[in-house]
C-alpha cells in the first residue's frame, strides 16, 4: 500500500494554526509525534521513487523536513510554530543543478521546483544565457510537461533592468527575474488523495526539462566547456 498523508496530519496542523502557543502543543505533543511520523514515511517513500528518475543527495526525510519550531528571535511574529510540514529535497552532485520543495499546510499545500535563491555568480550566469539565448528560454517555456503541470514560471523580480543588461531586451521580463521557479499547489482532497504520492513524484519529473537546460548552463562556460570536475 502507497504511504499517504492522514487526515489527522491536516487536522493537527489546523488545530495549531488556531492554538499557536506552547501550552495547546504540549497537550498535544502526541498528536505532533504521530504527524511527523506520517510525513517522514510519505517523504520516506518519496525519496525512493525520485531516485529512480534522479539523483537526489538527501539519505532519508529526517534529513529533508523541516523543524516545526520556528526562529523568533528577529521576527515581530512571536508564534512559537510554523503552521506546515515540509522540506527541501536536493539533486545530487555539481553537476545536477536545482531543488525540490514539499509544502504540506491545510489550503495552501504545494510541490516547487527550481532556483529560489541562487547565489550572485549563477544569477548572472542565468542572465547571461537568457540575454543570448532568449529564443531557447522562450521554447523552453512552452514545454508541454512544464506548462501542464506548473504553468508559468514564477520568481521575485527587481523594478528596474539589471545593471549591465537593456532595458529594451525583448526578454527584460525574464532578465529581471531574481528567482526561477515552478509552483503546483494541491488542494486538501489531491494531498489526502491514496495516490498524492505518486502525483508529487510526477510533478516532481516532470521539471526536469527545466533542470537539464540550467545544469548546462551553470556547469558550462560560453564555449560549452566544463565548470566542474
Amino acid at each position: 500500500m502507497p504511504a499517504v498523508i492522514e487526515k489527522s496530519t491536516l487536522q493537527f496542523l489546523k488545530s495549531l494554526a488556531k492554538n499557536n502557543n506552547r501550552d495547546w502543543f504540549n497537550d498535544n505533543k502526541d498528536k505532533y509525534l504521530a504527524s511527523l511520523e506520517n510525513l517522514t514515511t510519505f517523504v520516506d517513500a518519496l525519496l525512493i521513487e525520485m531516485n529512480k528518475h534522479d539523483q537526489i543527495e538527501n539519505p532519508n526525510a529526517k534529513n529533508v523536513l523541516m523543524r516545526i519550531y520556528r526562529d523568533t528571535r528577529f521576527s515581530k511574529d512571536k508564534t512559537p510554530y510554523k503552521t506546515y510540514m515540509g522540506g527541501g529535497i536536493d539533486r545530487a552532485t555539481k553537476k545536477l543543478r536545482g531543488g525540490y520543495y514539499l509544502h504540506i499546510e491545510p489550503g495552501n499545500s504545494m510541490a516547487c521546483g527550481g532556483f529560489y535563491g541562487p547565489n550572485p555568480a549563477d544569477l548572472l550566469r542565468i542572465r547571461k544565457d537568457i540575454e543570448l539565448n532568449y529564443k531557447e528560454w522562450e521554447k523552453l517555456l512552452k514545454n508541454k510537461s512544464l506548462l501542464n503541470t506548473y504553468g508559468q514560471i514564477q520568481g521575485e523580480t527587481l523594478a528596474s533592468c539589471p545593471k549591465g543588461f537593456s532595458k529594451d531586451h525583448p526578454a527584460i521580463e525574464l532578465l529581471k527575474l531574481k528567482q526561477f521557479y515552478f509552483q503546483r499547489n494541491f488542494t486538501d482532497a489531491e494531498v489526502l488523495d491514496k495516490n498524492f504520492l505518486k502525483t508529487v513524484n510526477q510533478t516532481f519529473k516532470n521539471v526536469r526539462p527545466f533542470f537539464d537546460y540550467m545544469s548546462e548552463v551553470l556547469t558550462t562556460d560560453l564555449n560549452g566547456e566544463s565548470l566542474v570536475d
